[in-house]
């Protein structure tokens, strides 16, 4: 029983916490010390051995865990930056796409609104020419009525001066 008692008792715990390295350490100490377990016998050796071997193993596999969190870790947040690289990259293509389609639209609406002016000036100007054409019209056809009324004055005139010379034919006629 002796030889149960000099080595160390382990637990479950005691070896899977992570403030475990100082009592991986004594614990090591306690089972690699040469002459603490008394007299050195072949079975104190190969437990010795054993002991050793099993916290070598443990510590490896702890490493390796750790090793491997840490790339992950390290290949996540590597991930991720490149993703947020590509992401934005992305974004500003399809900004940089977004204000050039602004742009494009802002002259359409500004050629729009142009050819809207210019419409709006040429409708303006084609109603004014119509009102202008009407009045026009409306001044021609007085002026045809005037020049109808005016031949018809002129062929009166001319008929009055025909009598007129009739009659003062006939009066001289008659004062003779």
């Amino acid at each position: 029983m002796s030889h149960t008692r000099d080595r160390p008792h382990v637990t479950k715990s005691t070896l899977d916490s992570s403030s475990s390295s100082a009592t991986k350490d004594s614990l090591r100490e306690r089972v690699s010390r040469p002459g603490s377990s008394g007299p050195r016998d072949v079975s104190n050796d190969s437990s010795k051995n054993h002991a050793e071997s099993y916290f070598s193993r443990r510590e490896d596999r702890l490493s390796a865990r750790k090793k491997a969190e840490e790339e992950m870790t390290r290949t996540d947040y590597k991930k991720m930056f490149e993703k947020a690289l590509t992401t934005n990259k992305r974004l500003k293509s399809r900004l940089e796409t977004s204000k050039q389609e602004l742009v494009v639209i802002q002259e359409q609406l500004q050629r729009a609104q142009q050819k809207e002016l210019k419409s709006e000036l040429g409708s303006n100007m084609l109603e004014t020419e119509k009102k202008d054409s009407w009045s026009v019209r409306k001044k021609i056809s007085d002026m045809e009525e005037q020049l109808k009324v005016k031949a018809e004055v002129e062929t009166e005139n001319q008929r009055l001066k025909d009598e007129n010379g009739a009659l003062i034919r006939v009066i001289t006629k008659l004062s003779k």
